[in-house]
């Protein structure tokens, strides 16, 4: 089935794709890194308590990690070989921040710690399911990385009637999506199957973007005796990858602002991510490892690779061949939202899909001028907003203003800016302000508990002075009337009377 739409949401853009350069390569499975380096910190801020020490032997799918609640997903050996130490270590975040991290040496084994005969994987119950999603440490694999047991759980909570699996892939140069569905349809299919179980939702719908026939092709006959699942085909246009505005073309429906899907009855998940639980559930295999898209006219080798969690960039790089002397700029991730890569030294995580080597005629720097306001950063937001108002409200600190402007709706996907005549830098804008409120938000938050805080001690300490004066006002009374109290005669006397 295919979606005809002319124009599925306001906004939106046609980038260069460069998908060519990976997009008919066979995924590579042949890397191995010497070591890997996996965070005890995530980036969302949660921190990992380690279960192992340094100079134990671990085995591929271990646990070694694990989070304080069910929110946090636990981590798992990607390798056989001996913890190495477990120290302070460059993360990906852009501020070069470091982290308590377990340092693996790999030994040449790939085998896994563990092996589970496949059986009946549709004979487990949604909690069955659910718990051992959760146990793999399966996180959404589009980039967000939030945990994929709980939002099941969400999900059956909500009483969603719908899943929506995300293959629309819609950053330029990014296909590991693309051949997990040509290579693996029939797995990524099953792992549909089970997570509709695991949500409780009544049926299925695969969005692939029109510049995938072949995977679209694959993903249609593999699903084609599963009557509640659909894979409909979508028009290439940035963001469709955005939850909202894959939602909205699948399904006719819009997310209010502000307002998560589940609140009309719609999950979304990653094909990637329907992948892992079915390899979670078959075989017992945790989230060790994901495809990785190397590419960008720096790179020698432009291909995808089985990539194992922890490996540093600087290792991917050199199995791909290495740079061009021509490099301009590291990404991770994709060109519109991705981060620059702050040192060769950073590993790779879970919510890493690509590793991009960009030249300096793909980056194409441009000097920053005055904005025009000629308004071609309206048109293309996805969202309706005025981007260079807001960029101008938070220039001048007015962050109350960006706010009412609705800065905190921005998706931050690249769109205002890659448009933009006079490459005002919008999207770091829109960042900064939202930064800005949440710390505004956050220092009110405090005072205001601090507040609460200090009026209820007060009211404590008076309710214990008033107690303690009319325990004294008590004693005291007690005292008068002891002393306005004649004494009483002795029985004799009153006998002698």
């Amino acid at each position: 089935m295919r979606i005809n739409f002319t124009a599925p949401f306001k906004g939106g853009i046609h980038p260069r794709a460069y998908k060519s350069l990976t997009n008919n390569k066979a995924i590579a499975k042949n890397f191995w890194p010497k070591a890997v380096y996996l965070s005890l910190q995530l980036r969302n801020g949660a921190v990992l308590e380690p279960l192992v020490a340094v100079g134990e032997k671990v085995a591929r799918g271990q646990v070694i990690a694990v989070g304080r609640t069910a929110m946090i997903a636990p981590l798992h050996a990607p390798v056989n070989g001996i913890v190495t130490d477990i120290t302070n270590y460059l993360t990906a975040h852009p501020s070069k921040i470091k982290a308590q991290t377990i340092v693996i040496r790999a030994n040449q084994d790939r085998s896994w710690g563990v092996v589970k005969p496949k059986g009946n994987i549709y004979g487990h119950s949604a909690e069955q399911i659910i718990d051992m999603i959760e146990n793999a440490g399966i996180v959404g694999l589009g980039g967000a990385g939030f945990p994929t047991a709980a939002k099941m759980k969400f999900a059956r909570q909500a009483k969603v009637h719908t899943l929506v699996i995300n293959g629309g892939e819609c950053e330029p140069y990014l296909t590991c999506d693309d051949l997990t569905m040509q290579d693996h349809a029939a797995e990524v299919i099953a792992g549909v199957r089970l997570l509709l179980k695991a949500s409780g939702a009544s049926k299925a719908i695969v969005g692939i973007e029109d510049n995938k026939a072949l995977a679209f092709e694959r993903m249609r006959a593999a699903s084609s005796e599963d009557n509640n699942i659909s894979v409909v085909m979508v028009p290439s246009i940035y963001p469709m990858g955005s939850e909202r505005h894959l939602i909205k073309t699948v399904t006719g429906i819009t997310i209010p602002l502000g307002a998560l899907s589940t609140s009309v009855g719609i999950s979304v998940n990653n094909i990637a991510t329907a992948q892992a639980v079915f390899h979670a559930v078959a075989y017992g295999h945790p989230l060790v490892s994901r495809i990785v898209t190397v590419s960008g006219k720096g790179i020698e080798l432009a291909q995808n690779v089985v990539v194992p969690i922890g490996t540093p960039v600087r290792d991917l790089i050199a199995h791909c061949g290495g740079v061009a002397e021509n490099t301009e700029r590291l990404i991770l991730g994709g060109p519109m939202m991705g981060q620059v890569v702050t040192s060769p030294q950073v590993p790779i995580d879970k919510t890493v899909g690509g590793v991009l080597a960009l030249s300096e005629q793909e980056v194409q720097p441009r000097r920053q001028q005055e904005c025009i306001r000629c308004g071609q950063c309206v048109r293309a937001c996805p969202m309706g907003l005025m981007p260079f108002q807001i960029a101008a409200q938070t220039r001048q600190s007015e962050f109350k203003q960006a706010q009412r402007l609705g800065v905190e709706h921005c998706l931050s996907c690249g769109a205002c800016s890659y448009v933009c005549p006079s490459s005002v830098p919008l999207v770091q804008y829109f960042q900064h302000a939202k930064g800005a409120i949440r710390a505004t938000e956050l220092t009110a938050k405090k005072s205001a508990q601090a507040k609460a805080l200090t009026e209820a001690r007060k009211q404590r300490l008076a309710a214990e002075l008033a107690a303690k004066k009319a325990a004294k006002a008590a004693k005291a009374a007690g005292r008068k009337k002891r002393a306005r109290t004649p004494r009483s005669q002795s029985t004799e006397e009153v006998v002698n009377d």
